[in-house]
Formats: C-alpha cells, sequence, structure tokens
C-alpha cells in the first residue's frame, strides 16, 4: 500500500492530468474556429491521451487500496494568438508537467516506495515524448513562417494523426 504522501501527490498530479485535457481540449476549440481542423484534431487527440494518463494514475491509486482525492480543476487559458502560439505553449506546458512527474519520482524514492517508482517510469518515457514532439511541430511552424508559407500543409499533417 502506498503511503498517504504519496497518494496525496498522485491525486494532485491526476488533478494536473485532467487539467492538461481541459488545456488541449480548449486549444482544439481555439484551433476549430479559425479555420484550422488538423490542429483542432491534434488536440482533441491529445485530450484523449491526457484523459488516459488520468486514469492510469486513478486505477494505480485504487489498485494500491487508497482512494483519490479530487480536487478542482483550474480553468485553463482560452485565448491564443496563432498555431503557433498553440504549440509554443503546449512545450511550455508539457515541460511543467515533465517536472511534476520527476518530483513523484524523487517523493517514491524518498518514501522507499519502489512500486511506484517502477509505475511512474511509463510517465517518464511518455513525457519525453510529450516534449519532442510539440517541438518538432513548432519548428515546422516556424520554417514555414521563415520562408512566408501558410499553415495548410503543416494542417493537413496534423489532421493525418491517428
Amino acid at each position: 500500500m502506498i503511503s498517504e504522501k504519496m497518494k496525496d501527490a498522485l491525486s494532485e498530479q491526476i488533478n494536473k492530468e485532467l487539467y492538461s485535457a481541459y488545456f488541449y481540449l480548449g486549444m482544439s476549440a481555439y484551433a476549430a474556429s479559425t479555420g484550422l481542423p488538423g490542429f483542432a484534431g491534434w488536440f482533441y487527440k491529445q485530450w484523449s491521451e491526457e484523459v488516459i494518463h488520468a486514469k492510469k494514475m486513478f486505477d494505480y491509486v485504487h489498485g494500491q487500496g487508497r482512494r483519490v482525492a479530487l480536487k478542482t480543476i483550474d480553468e485553463p487559458p482560452q485565448n491564443f494568438n496563432s498555431g503557433k502560439d498553440l504549440f509554443a505553449k503546449t512545450l511550455e506546458h508539457e515541460k511543467k508537467v515533465t517536472g511534476l512527474i520527476n518530483d513523484l519520482v524523487g517523493l517514491a524514492k524518498k518514501e522507499k516506495d519502489k512500486g511506484t517508482e517502477e509505475f511512474l517510469q511509463w510517465f517518464v518515457k511518455e513525457q519525453k515524448e510529450e516534449e519532442a514532439t510539440p517541438a518538432g511541430i513548432l519548428k515546422k511552424i516556424e520554417q514555414a513562417e521563415s520562408t512566408n508559407k501558410n499553415l495548410s500543409e503543416i494542417d493537413k499533417m496534423l489532421a493525418a494523426r491517428k
């Protein structure tokens, strides 16, 4: 069974994962409203992935004989400036999440909770992709801007995400 402190920290991270989902759902709505359906679909898929992350943690806590403590989810940003702004904010957000996951790993080590430390390794690996993907897309957007190309090709590429 995990400690009370670990349960509280994982419950807090579940809240952060659900906030991330809400954050990406808002980005999807923004992109759809500005005529970028590929961007909208990409962020909608990201919303779905964040819900799955929260569920993994939820199931783990309950599997450890503990009860998740749910809290209010903060309101995410509603306004963005461009497709580039969406991915700049995504990268910034994912770097923050990586820090939170690393903090959880540190707590698990401090608590001598090898089971939770091993469980969290999936999230550590996932965060590498969660940072690399928006960084790559942001780079493509910046390249398109530097050659005065519009975002339609990038929008088509993002629409292909399954």
